[in-house]
């Protein structure tokens, strides 16, 4: 039997990693945590995706005021995915529809495609629970926070 092995730093070997969001974006650390492992791990150049599901999805409701609370608003941060070449954000449908939320109550974020003169192309991409499941199972790390 082959003995199986990590890729070597350096190697030039991309792992898909996709960090999954399951918690509000404030009242815990979960979201604020997951958003600076996934920036950290975009700027190695991995092969970055990002899920939100059950009540992670809040975490890119467009217009949060967080003034109430006394934390930082931190979601303006997502709209600089793209620039990290983080392109692939998937938002489960199913969990927008149990908290009575549509795609368009979600904030837009963008990136700039250099193939077609940088026009700016959205990033969220709504999916229902079997695609995601799916897309889930061709990752080489899940991170569920």
């Amino acid at each position: 039997m082959a003995d199986i092995q990590a890729p070597r730093a350096g190697t030039g070997v991309k792992k898909k990693f996709m960090y999954v969001n399951r918690k509000a974006p404030y009242g815990t650390i979960y979201a604020l945590e997951a958003l600076e492992v996934l920036l950290i791990s975009a700027a190695f150049e991995q092969d970055v995706s990002v899920a939100f599901l059950d009540d992670g999805v809040y975490q890119l409701v467009n217009g949060q005021n967080t003034s109430g609370i006394g934390m930082k608003n931190f979601s303006p941060t997502y709209k600089a995915l793209g620039d990290y070449e983080v392109k692939k954000l998937y938002v489960e449908k199913d969990s927008l529809d149990e908290r009575g939320l549509k795609p368009e109550d979600l904030m837009e974020i963008v990136y700039e495609d250099e193939g077609e003169n940088f026009a700016e192309k959205p990033l969220v991409r709504v999916v229902n629970r079997t695609e995601l499941t799916e897309i889930m199972a061709q990752q080489d790390v899940l991170l569920n926070f």
